[in-house]
């Protein structure tokens, strides 16, 4: 306004030098300057007044678009104007509340997922498209960093040192490379077993898609190896069952048609024909009761007569019985005890008889002429629980160190090259003799070298009710 009047002013000048008395010229251009202050005063106040107005509320906004940058997404405007400025703080305001709702919502997301992953026995590992982890549980984490410590030159063969460098600098362990790169390039679902040092695991691998695109992938890895040993030891004992039991039927089979063939010559065949018929049959009522026995004690039903038994009476009982059986096989055979008696507090007299027998039975059965057979037995009183302790040593082939982990193994026969007597054992005597000595919460170890002999070692607490 103060623009205009100073324009218009200049605009009259020549008019009222013209028109008016010099001292009315004066007076009126006096008053023509006093307005043009006036007016631009006033119009400069009211345009600093406006771009107040304008300016504070821009910069509100600036600030509390800031503050919602560095996360304060609670942070509001307070503006109570009706104008423009006042419907985008509106705005503004609505737009922070909907924000804040949805990270709230996306953290409860995140913090349900971390909860899931934590609560899963199963590892969980996520890689991006480089195949660098990005996400795991703890079970996963606790995987990652066991098979990042093996050194896969080593498990995989020297052939495949220059693939392993190589991986080595990616995240992916080397028995998911393949899954992780067929995931990647055909963009499904990929599965596998995946054999690390002596364990089994199920790996389940998926893509992870961003917009149609692969950029990752997530692997479930289940630990199997339990799973895969039972089965195989259920092929295993089906198996061995099988051909256990089929031998003593074959023979008893072929001999009976022999004899209802007529093809005994004298009495004397037909007997010997019926002996062996007889033997088979025995045999295999031994393997069934076995099986029974070792079944009932692995489902917990063990029948114990639970007494005081005397240790070192017991194993001179079985000394005894064993004598005339080492003469007969030229076997010397010896029982060696310090203490008189040694009393076991809470034991099964006849099933203690039995572990024994059946380990005697193995040192006969593999111990060649004019070796020694040694039963030794010493009450151990320097433990925290006094103990009694029973060696039985032979100095037979002895048992290779690879089958020594396996030996208590249902039909497991680590003798498949030793010298055998007449008698052929089922393969159940170790897995019944260790279910026995476990009942008694007892302890055997074995010990063997290769050509020189086999020892186990029993240790019975005194008192196993403690």
């Amino acid at each position: 306004m103060g623009c205009v009047l100073i324009a218009l002013g200049l605009f009259l000048l020549p008019y009222i030098d013209t028109n008016f008395a010099e001292s009315e010229s004066r007076d009126i251009k006096r008053l023509f300057t006093y307005v043009c202050i006036i007016g631009f005063s006033l119009t400069t106040f009211f345009a600093l007044f406006l771009f107040t107005k304008i300016t504070q509320p821009m910069q509100q906004l600036i600030q509390a678009a800031n503050a919602i940058r560095k996360g304060n997404y609670g942070t509001r405007l307070s503006l109570v104007t009706s104008d423009e400025i006042g419907e985008l703080g509106n705005t503004f305001n609505h737009m922070a509340a909907q924000l804040e709702d949805n990270i709230r919502n996306l953290n409860h997301e995140k913090e349900h997922l971390a909860s899931v992953l934590r609560s899963m026995t199963d590892a969980v590992v996520t890689f991006d498209g480089e195949g660098k982890v990005i996400l795991t549980n703890p079970p996963g984490e606790k995987i990652m960093q066991a098979w990042c410590d093996l050194d896969w030159a080593q498990q995989m063969g020297e052939g495949n040192e220059s693939d392993s460098s190589a991986s080595s600098s990616r995240e992916v362990p080397e028995p998911l490379v393949p899954l992780f790169k067929a995931v990647m390039e055909q963009g499904r679902d990929q599965n596998s077993n995946v054999h690390v040092q002596q364990g089994v695991w199920s790996v389940q691998m998926a893509p992870l898609y961003a917009d149609s695109v692969v950029r990752g992938a997530v692997a479930v890895l289940r630990d199997v190896t339990e799973e895969v040993r039972l089965e195989k030891m259920r092929r295993d004992f089906v198996a061995n069952v099988s051909h256990e039991i089929r031998t003593p039927l074959s023979m008893m089979q072929g001999y009976s048609e022999a004899l209802l063939d007529g093809m005994a010559a004298s009495p004397e065949e037909s007997e010997e024909l019926i002996q062996v018929i007889h033997d088979e049959s025995l045999r295999m009522g031994r393997l069934v009761k076995d099986l029974l026995d070792l079944a009932r004690m692995e489902a917990g039903h063990t029948d114990m007569a639970v007494k005081e038994v005397d240790l070192v009476e017991l194993l001179e009982r079985v000394y005894r019985k064993f004598s005339v059986r080492s003469k007969e096989q030229d076997i010397h055979l010896r029982f060696e005890c310090r203490q008189s008696s040694i009393e076991l507090h809470q034991a099964d007299e006849d099933r203690l008889e039995q572990v024994f027998t059946n380990l005697l039975d193995n040192a006969f059965r593999h111990t060649p002429s004019g070796k020694n057979v040694v039963i030794s037995a010493e009450f151990l009183t320097d433990l925290r629980t006094p103990a009694a302790k029973v060696i039985v040593k032979d100095e037979g082939v002895g048992i290779p160190s690879s089958d020594l982990p396996f030996i208590f193994e249902r039909f497991y026969k680590a003798d498949k090259a030793r010298v055998r007597g007449e008698s052929v054992g089922t393969g159940l005597g170790l897995a019944i003799v260790k279910n026995i000595v476990d009942a008694h919460h007892g302890t055997i170890n074995v010990n063997s070298v290769l050509g020189e002999g086999t020892e186990f070692i029993l240790q019975f607490p005194v008192d196993s009710s403690k």
